[in-house]
């Protein structure tokens, strides 16, 4: 579209050892603040296109087993049977239809899984609630900028005035990402998911002034890459150093790569998240156990043994993170990969902080310490929460994480 490109220099390290010192880089290595001839004056508006010019489709309550919806004073309990839904009234007899529409009321609609949630629900546009089989779907019809009222305060948090242009960075990767995934899930009858498959999402209730303004002072600004809209991926922290897409095992993006996102002297950018640094121990017993258990979700081939004989890494990603970690046990060895070794740890329904992790052995436990939260790909929230109260923009923040994009500014 060739509206306003911003390159940003790309720098490398070596891969981090967690035996040593943080990774540190020079200012002649790496410059913190990058394009800085840019302003919001720069970006040129773009008409959006006849397909995007619609709402959002959120798939909000998906195979669920009921909603309670509250229309105009009156408490609505709506399940399903046998593709139809039953719609039960207090005082009145049972609906049965096959569809229903609920629309805004005294600016809100009303509608959650449970008692405590509808008291405080309140989301805009309108829902259209169908049956799944025996189950319920309700889908949030709603106008992208509402939508991002209720992402952006769950994605990185209700921040102060000094971290105001983090909010404007997750606005815009959150508005990108949305527009990215307009008809991907039409089979499902919806764009996008309301969780982690996608994008928190909990309409307006959480919402704040800042994180408001946020979303109307980025109005309609998204990343392209060569005319598309970039697949704007971001994680919580980073450790030090972004990581590519080949952590799922796919080819590189140009402008989700690995990259290094230190301060001027050397330490993350993130440094301050609880999860800069984390130790996770674990009993051999337990680790016999957690393997076999979590074999499936870890994509791991794990054969029924009684000890294990060593944990290796093998090789590891650009940033540190590993790559193939091996297991020898009394029954052979097994990988497992990348991103997906957080899975292979997973304990108590949490899988490990992030990939990016050294291991070893001290009497019968086995201690892993690593750093960061998440897979590392794109933005890294705790790093821009930290660019912007160094007075950094959300312009600077994004051309950082997202090296080489274009900024278009939709119009209707």
């Amino acid at each position: 579209m060739g509206l306003l490109r911003i390159f940003s220099a790309c720098a490398s390290l070596a891969a981090f050892s967690l035996a040593t010192p943080s990774c540190a880089a020079s200012s002649s290595d790496y410059a913190p603040i990058e394009a800085h001839s840019v302003s919001e004056q720069s970006i040129v508006p773009q008409k959006i296109s006849r397909d995007l010019n619609r709402p959002l489709q959120v798939g909000v309550f998906i195979g669920v087993p009921s909603v309670l919806v509250r229309d105009k004073n009156e408490e609505l309990h709506i399940t399903a049977s046998k593709g139809k839904l039953k719609i039960k009234t207090k005082g009145k007899r049972q609906q049965t239809i096959d569809r229903r529409t609920f629309k805004e009321s005294n600016g809100c609609i009303a509608i959650a899984t449970d008692k405590a949630g509808l008291n405080k629900a309140c989301y805009k546009g309108e829902f259209t609630i169908s049956a799944n089989g025996n189950k319920v779907n309700a889908i949030n019809v709603i106008d992208m900028e509402d939508y991002l009222r209720g992402v952006v305060p769950y994605e990185i948090g209700k921040l102060d005035e000094s971290k105001f242009e983090a909010l404007k960075a997750q606005a815009v990767a959150a508005r990108t990402y949305a527009y990215k995934h307009y008809g991907s899930r039409s089979a499902q009858g919806f764009d996008i998911y309301a969780d982690t498959r996608d994008q928190v999402y909990k309409g307006i209730q959480g919402t704040t002034e800042l994180t408001d303004k946020a979303v109307r002072e980025t109005q309609g600004v998204v990343m392209t890459y060569n005319g598309e809209f970039i697949t704007a991926y971001y994680h919580s922290t980073c450790g030090g150093e972004t990581e590519g897409v080949t952590t799922w095992g796919r080819p590189d993006h140009p402008y989700l790569k690995n990259k290094p996102d230190l301060r001027p002297d050397g330490t993350p950018w993130c440094r301050e998240s609880n999860y800069s640094e984390w130790v996770r121990e674990f009993t051999e017993d337990e680790l016999r156990d957690l393997f076999q258990i979590n074999a499936k979700e870890a994509k791991a081939n794990v054969p029924s043994f009684s000890s294990i004989h060593s944990i290796s890494i093998l090789d590891t990603l650009k940033s540190g993170r590993i790559h193939t970690l091996e297991v020898t046990t009394n029954n052979g060895k097994f990988t497992a990969k990348a991103d997906k070794i957080r899975w292979l740890f997973k304990r108590g329904g949490t899988i490990l902080p992030s990939s990016f992790f050294r291991i070893h052995k001290s009497g019968n436990q086995w201690i892993l310490k690593g750093k960061g939260f998440g897979h590392g790909v794109g933005l890294c929230q705790m790093g821009a929460r930290a660019r912007a109260q160094a007075g950094q923009s959300y312009i600077q923040i994004l051309t950082h994480y997202y090296p080489g994009i274009t900024l278009e500014k939709f119009e209707r």
